[in-house]
């Protein structure tokens, strides 16, 4: 397992990250996953062996059953709390009361509160805001995040799923306030969702944000198990949740692809499609999850995979994104400041 720094910190996480998303199984979430205590387990000390320190889950995740999981896998595997790095999420709805939703100090506080419960942990090390709030001024919620860092109950804040330009504004209202700003972000990237490499991955770049993708397998279309005649497996998620959306015919023509360059590398298409992930300039960690120990040994094999050039280039050109305005303007217009 290699590792790097989390953006500009002196953090250092794994490559992968585990994600767990499958825990729990509570309402909406069921389709993703609904493991318990003793296989949760049994993943949790897989992935702790294999040298993976970063574990990423969400309050929503199965309305609090993952928090309460994870904290209790910490106990029961009696796990070094300073060898793990720990983040959740604020942001989604966790009742019916009319305030227990969105990014107003309020909520934030007492999601906070509430998340530290349930994982038996004294503080968070990075918390991700997990969507746009339009109600909330950002100005609210960046100086809640602020604070919420002065408390010593989170290390680091970070960004999950807003538009580039929101993600700028909020981290020049830090910068002309002196409070603490995002130090990561975590997007949906895939062979199948490029989308990010048209303004995200730029933005990060520039203000060395780490990256975290999600859903790297496209909510497992990525994994192999689906055909053009194909189009549920039985014992997939995206039976019963297909999410998130995708071009399925586009990604059966990336499939083609990445399966025989799997077999030439005698690894799994997802290993193919986990290892492009990752060798992707920018990208800090790669969340993965499972739903039982052979996923995710699979999963962690990836990172033995190194793809070649040729490789590399043959997946680009089935993947790539078509090219949008104003970005072939700025790619057209730029000829002219290069040095001959």
């Amino acid at each position: 397992m290699k590792y790097n720094f989390l953006g500009n910190t002196g953090l250092v996480v794994s490559e992968l990250c585990f994600g767990t998303m499958t825990f729990g199984g509570t309402g909406y979430w069921e389709a993703i996953g609904k493991i318990q205590q003793q296989e949760v387990n049994e993943l949790m000390q897989v992935v702790v062996d294999s040298g993976i320190n970063f574990i990423d889950t969400a309050n929503v995740y199965s309305f609090g059953e993952s928090e309460k999981l994870l904290g209790q896998s910490i106990k029961d595997l009696g796990l070094q709390r300073n060898d793990l790095v720990i983040a959740t999420k604020v942001r989604g709805r966790m009742g019916e009361g009319k305030n227990n939703v969105g990014l107003s100090r309020y909520h934030i506080f007492n999601s906070v509160d509430e998340s530290l419960q349930r994982l038996q942990l004294d503080h968070i090390d990075i918390l991700y805001v997990h969507g746009f709030d339009p109600k909330t001024p950002i100005e609210e919620t960046m100086r809640t995040l602020n604070d919420i860092v002065l408390t010593g109950k989170v290390r680091y804040i970070a960004i999950c799923n807003w538009p580039a330009w929101v993600v700028m504004k909020a981290q020049g209202i830090c910068q002309l306030h002196g409070w603490n700003k995002f130090v990561c972000m975590q997007y949906f990237y895939s062979l199948a969702g490029r989308d990010i490499e048209r303004e995200i991955l730029p933005l990060a770049a520039d203000q060395n944000l780490a990256m975290m993708p999600w859903s790297p397998l496209a909510g497992g279309f990525l994994s192999g198990k689906f055909t053009r005649d194909k189009d549920k497996t039985g014992n997939s998620r995206r039976d019963n949740f297909d999410f998130p959306p995708i071009n399925k015919d586009k990604t059966f023509d990336i499939l083609d692809v990445i399966s025989e360059i799997g077999k030439q590398h005698n690894v799994s298409t997802a290993a193919i499609a986990l290892a492009w992930v990752r060798q992707q300039k920018g990208v800090t960690s790669t969340i993965i999850g499972a739903k039982n120990i052979d996923q995710l040994n699979d999963n962690i094999k990836s990172t033995e995979v190194a793809l070649t050039e040729d490789d590399l280039k043959n997946i680009d050109e089935v993947s790539a994104l078509p090219k949008e305005y104003p970005g072939w303007m700025v790619e057209r217009q730029s000829g002219d400041r290069e040095l001959k």
